[in-house]
């Protein structure tokens, strides 16, 4: 299903917001006038990766608790201590307006 989470402006450059889309805790990012999505809940430890920092040049986004840095891309941890990835998840942007689909 895809939700309509906000207008591209809701959303700071550089940084990651927390979405709930059908239940589902997602950290939607902002990279210029990109946006990517992925689990928000880091795969290591309880913790919402949207609290975390947006590495924009390696297209990242890192654990605040463990430091553990996942691909925007892929959801793979590029770095220790986590080794499972994350979900991600289709984003656009039409017409100025977010859309995150979620599939389980």
């Amino acid at each position: 299903m895809v939700t309509v989470v906000g207008r591209l402006e809701d959303f700071t450059p550089g940084s990651a917001k927390r979405v709930e889309v059908d239940g589902v805790a997602v950290a939607v990012v902002r990279i210029d006038d990109d946006v990517y999505a992925i689990g928000d809940i880091c795969s290591h430890a309880n913790v919402s990766l949207s609290d975390g920092e947006v590495w924009c040049d390696e297209k990242q986004l890192e654990c605040p608790k463990h430091g553990s840095a996942f691909s925007l891309l892929t959801g793979t941890p590029d770095t220790l201590p986590a080794t499972q990835p994350v979900p991600v998840f289709v984003a656009r942007v039409i017409d100025g307006a977010v859309h995150v689909e979620v599939t389980s």
